[in-house]
């Protein structure tokens, strides 16, 4: 994870938001349940933010690697290469049900190297073959170009509840992680007022002087007057220099409609399109592991 120079920063983040216990209890269930590993894989998702589907899939391939694939972009890279259909570009696509399927498509290659005569293979096994033979994108951020020259559908609009609710949760966290690789102090589901919280906060002490506080919603699904409540509740703080919703283009649209209309908001109200972000955080990501991998500060014990 050289994306991440501070690894205890990712780990602490983790407990502070969820509380050790719970993170232990739902690694847990999400290892070594008993229910079948798209339930596991929806349910650990839904319950603990922060840790996405690469980490996910690699802990299930280290303890599981007969039966559980690693997925990244690489992985990504390596099947689009092989023309497997329908693969998830964005992590919110990563469903339980998907990653179950991909992994079938894991033991496919596996079964067949092994009859190349290849001994002892796994799916960690695959997953070397797909980093050493596959990799036939140099740049990661292929992955997200546009297929055929057009342009995606808006993934929001149409989606059902349970890839709406993975947006949210995926976009929210990235919202965090901009904020912390632009050093900033962000964080997630904040309480703003009794009965309201708003999605990820970035917020920064100016010396002597006080604080600078950006709020962030996220919106998929549900109603657009409480998204704008919940932004003019958050303005009653005066430390608040901007708020920002987030959504697809759609949606954006509608917002900006519920919004002319409100006195104090509709001049302060900024929009991002949530791929927007996914292509902000991709290219920091890229950043801060370039910059990180020349280990100029060690980690410490």
């Amino acid at each position: 994870m050289l994306i991440w120079g501070n690894k205890h920063y990712v780990v602490d983040k983790l407990v502070e938001n969820h509380g050790l216990k719970p993170v232990r209890q739902a690694l847990a269930e999400f290892v070594w349940g008993q229910e079948p590993v798209a339930d596991r894989w929806n349910k650990f998702r839904k319950t603990i933010k922060g840790m996405g589907p690469a980490m996910m899939s690699e802990i299930l391939c280290h303890t599981h690697p007969d039966d559980c694939m690693i997925w990244n972009r690489r992985a990504y890279v390596g099947l689009n290469y092989l023309g497997v259909p329908n693969l998830p570009r964005y992590s919110y696509q990563l469903t339980g049900t998907r990653y179950q399927a991909l992994t079938d498509v894991a033991k496919q290659i596996k079964a067949e190297m092994t009859s190349e005569g290849i001994s002892d293979v796994s799916l960690l096994t695959v997953d070397y073959f797909i980093w050493d033979e596959l990799q036939v994108e140099d740049n990661l951020s292929q992955i997200h170009k546009e297929v055929g020259g057009k342009k995606q559908p808006s993934e929001v609009e149409h989606a059902d509840k349970q890839t709406s609710d993975f947006i949210h949760d995926e976009i929210r966290d990235k919202l965090a992680d901009i904020g912390a690789w632009l050093g900033l102090s962000s964080r997630t589901e904040v309480k703003v007022a009794d009965g309201s919280k708003v999605d990820a906060v970035w917020e920064q002490t100016i010396g002597n002087m006080g604080r600078v506080i950006y709020v962030f919603e996220v919106q998929t699904k549900g109603s657009i007057d409480s998204l704008i409540l919940n932004l003019l509740k958050s303005m009653n703080n005066p430390a608040v220099q901007g708020v920002v919703a987030v959504s697809d283009a759609a949606q954006l649209e509608k917002i900006k409609k519920h919004a002319s209309g409100v006195a104090g908001l509709r001049e302060n109200l900024k929009y991002w399109d949530y791929k927007e972000v996914l292509q902000v955080h991709e290219a920091l990501e890229a950043v801060n592991e370039s910059i990180n991998s020349l280990g100029l500060v060690p980690q410490s014990f």
